[in-house]
């Protein structure tokens, strides 16, 4: 199931492949550009969205090509907000090691994650660890003729 509208809002259901995932990132990225996000902005709702992804193939379903990622998406004048969930058991994100700790700093765990949260605003991981929602707040919003209200309140209204 896939559907992607112009209007910013986005639902897909991949197989655990990572190319499908890749596909997912140039689908958001491209929405993203539509709405007149910044590069900046744009790369790092990318990358989140790309360790989310791998995160849920990988981790959540072990590669199985028989379990489902589901992705929702939706791009807002103020705000990105992303689901995803995997058919995996889920993890405790307390129980992800920290990777900026000396212990840690050769290991590559925990970084996928310490990214998500690096690039967005709000990040949730649901009971049992499934699931994940992110955000990413916009700090300029655009009126209807494209130009900036500033004040990054929202209460522009998005350019078609």
């Amino acid at each position: 199931m896939r559907t992607s509208n112009q209007d910013g809002a986005g639902e897909f259901v991949i197989p655990s492949d990572l190319c499908e995932a890749r596909r997912i990132q140039e689908i958001l990225e491209s929405q993203l550009r539509l709405h007149h996000y910044e590069d900046k902005d744009i790369f790092g709702i990318r990358l989140a969205l790309e360790e989310a992804l791998v995160n849920a193939i990988k981790h959540g379903n072990q590669m199985d090509r028989g379990k489902k990622v589901y992705i929702r998406f939706r791009i807002l004048i103020d705000r990105v907000d992303i689901g995803i969930a995997d058919e995996g058991a889920g993890f405790n994100p307390d129980d992800i090691p920290d990777p900026l700790a000396d212990e840690n700093l050769e290991r590559p765990c925990g970084r996928g994650l310490f990214l998500i949260r690096h690039y967005m605003s709000e990040v949730i991981v649901h009971p049992p660890g499934n699931r994940l929602s992110m955000s990413k707040l916009r700090k300029k919003a655009f009126s209807s003729n494209g130009s900036s209200n500033g004040n990054g309140n929202g209460k522009g209204h998005p350019v078609s």
